[in-house]
């Protein structure tokens, strides 16, 4: 008789063993007082309550800790399907206001979204048109995505990386946010391109993943209705893959999970890339 339980310690332990032996990238941008926020949701902010020394017990111990506020879309976050809407419908048709009656969403909040492990796909469009990062306002179309990922596409389940170069620019929060410049991003023909691959999300390293044109904003994100209303297709945003680039590893082991804040329509994560390679090792 085979001992199942035996079996499934030793596959668990080769497991562990692979793991120990990749190289972890982060692809998330820190939280922090001041970053760049869109001027759609409201921002991040961390203040310290107590202090070392505000309080110390007999013992002279002393504890510290802080208060944070922070929009569910604030920092690298995932959009759960509930944060987008066309006619007041979600996607599978689901009425949104219906949905949100009682102050959070009965539907597709982002607590029914299961944490994400899985195959991570990069398109570096930078370094397909030869450029340090694109421009702004930039179009990234369903051409430029197929001629970045070669023959290494994405499938049903994994999640694309869409790198524009962008996080270059986060230091400025106006340059990044482009409200007046613009900010590159997928079109809509594009986004319809990356659903038809079977993806569970796209990632991208700017804060809005849609293409956004010069003095326009946020007012119009035609790729958040293909992907999230019609095709039901996460979107993780303001992650940044510039450390993963220079690597020139294009497929990777992708590791995010979502907070279970209950009706959300979105939550911070901390994505992670995992790929050969010792951790430290720069080569």
């Amino acid at each position: 008789m085979t001992n199942h339980t035996t079996d499934s310690v030793a596959e668990l332990r080769t497991v562990a063993g692979a793991l120990a032996g990749l190289r972890t990238i982060e692809l998330g941008q820190p939280l922090e007082n001041g970053m760049p926020c869109s001027p759609s949701h409201p921002g991040f902010r961390m203040a310290l309550l107590r202090r070392h020394g505000d309080r110390v017990n007999a013992q002279g111990g002393s504890g510290a800790n802080e208060l944070i506020v922070t929009g569910g879309h604030v920092g690298t976050h995932l959009d759960a399907l509930c944060h987008a809407a066309i006619d007041g419908r979600m996607y599978g048709d689901v009425d949104a206001h219906a949905a949100s009656v009682g102050g959070s969403f009965t539907v597709h909040g982002v607590d029914t979204v299961a944490p994400f492990l899985c195959r991570g796909v990069l398109a570096d469009i930078p370094k397909l048109l030869a450029v340090p990062r694109l421009e702004s306002g930039f179009g990234i179309t369903a051409e430029h995505l197929r001629a970045a990922f070669g023959d290494t596409v994405p499938g049903v389940g994994d999640v694309a990386l869409i790198r524009t170069g962008w996080p270059q620019l986060y230091h400025d929060p106006a340059a990044y946010i482009g409200h007046e410049t613009g900010v590159p991003g997928i079109t809509a023909e594009a986004a319809e391109y990356l659903a038809d691959t079977g993806i569970r999300a796209v990632c991208s390293d700017t804060i809005a993943t849609d293409q956004i044109l010069p003095g326009i904003g946020h007012a119009a994100l035609p790729a958040h209705g293909v992907l999230l209303v019609e095709r039901g297709v996460h979107i993780m945003e303001v992650l940044t893959f510039e450390e993963l680039a220079a690597t020139g590893v294009q497929e990777v082991l992708y590791l995010a999970v979502p907070l279970r804040i209950t009706g959300a329509t979105g939550s911070p994560i901390r994505p992670l890339a995992l790929i050969p390679g010792e951790v430290g090792d720069a080569s």
